[in-house]
């Protein structure tokens, strides 16, 4: 852990391993996102969620922090994973 160069927003290990499914419902641009760091979660829950960090079978340019996808929410195979976070 730690051994490569730190992405972005100074994370170490983030990018390019796999999609990382992210709380938030998706939505094709930010207009309307909370603005305190929350996660953007529709009442009822949309069908997609957000990924974030492209995987290894993803093109260099999509393995970066900043990018991001979507999937549907029951969707699981081997480009797709989670980080726990405290």
């Amino acid at each position: 852990m730690g051994t490569k160069k730190a992405n972005e927003p100074g994370l170490y290990d983030m990018s390019g391993n796999v999609w990382e499914w992210c709380e938030d419902d998706w939505h094709g641009n930010y207009n309307g996102a909370p603005t305190d760091g929350s996660a953007w979660v529709d009442s009822p829950r949309g069908a997609y969620r957000v990924n974030r960090s492209g995987s290894w079978g993803s093109a260099s340019p999509a393995c970066r922090a900043a990018i991001r996808s979507y999937f549907t929410a029951g969707l699981h195979n081997t480009y797709l994973g989670f980080r726990l976070a405290l």
